[in-house]
C-alpha cells in the first residue's frame, strides 16, 4: 500500500508518542517501589473483580508482569518490532486500566463521562494494527523477509 509522506510521518507520530507513553509508565513501575495493590485497592465499579489480585500471593507477579510489560510494548513501539503483538496487550491494559479507574458512568473523575485517555489511547494502537505501523521505520519491515520468520506462521503474523 503506497502513504504520502503526511500519512507516514503522522503513523510515526502516534507509534513513537504510544511507545513514549507506554516507556514513561514503565520508568514509574520498574525502577521503583511500586505496586500493583495500591492501584487496585482504589478501584470503585469493578472493586469485587480486582479485589483478589491485590493478595500478598498475586500482587507481586502482578506488579512485575505490568511493569514490564509497560517496558516490552514502549519499546516494541520504538523499535517497530512486532508492534501488532504489542498493540494488542497495549488495547488489553489500557481497557483494563479503563475499568480500573472507572466510577461508573465516570471515569477518574467528572470530567470523563464513560471516554477518556485510555480509550483513546486503545483507538490509537488499533490504528498502529490496522496501518501496519511497524512497516515505516521500524524493524517488522527487515523481520518479515528474515527466512526464520517466513517459516513460522505465528512470527509472521507477528510481524506482518
Amino acid at each position: 500500500m503506497s502513504r504520502t509522506a503526511s500519512e507516514r510521518a503522522l503513523i510515526i507520530f502516534f507509534r513513537l508518542t504510544m511507545a513514549w507513553t507506554f516507556l514513561y509508565a514503565a520508568s514509574h513501575q520498574v525502577f521503583v517501589t511500586w505496586s500493583v495493590a495500591d492501584f487496585l485497592n482504589s478501584t470503585k465499579t469493578f472493586h469485587a473483580f480486582y479485589a483478589p489480585f491485590t493478595s500478598p500471593a498475586i500482587a507481586p507477579f502482578l506488579t512485575f508482569v505490568v511493569g514490564y510489560g509497560h517496558l516490552l510494548i514502549g519499546l516494541s513501539l520504538l523499535l517497530g518490532l512486532a508492534v501488532r503483538l504489542s498493540s494488542i496487550f497495549g488495547i488489553l491494559l489500557l481497557l483494563l486500566y479503563w475499568t480500573a479507574h472507572m466510577d461508573f458512568p465516570y471515569i477518574s473523575n467528572t470530567n470523563n463521562l464513560l471516554v477518556d485517555e485510555h480509550i483513546v489511547f486503545a483507538g490509537v494502537l488499533v490504528l498502529l494494527i490496522v496501518e501496519r505501523a511497524g512497516h515505516i521505520w521500524g524493524l517488522d519491515r527487515w523481520a518479515e523477509t528474515q527466512a526464520f520468520v517466513r517459516r513460522q506462521p505465528i512470527l509472521k503474523w507477528i510481524v506482518g
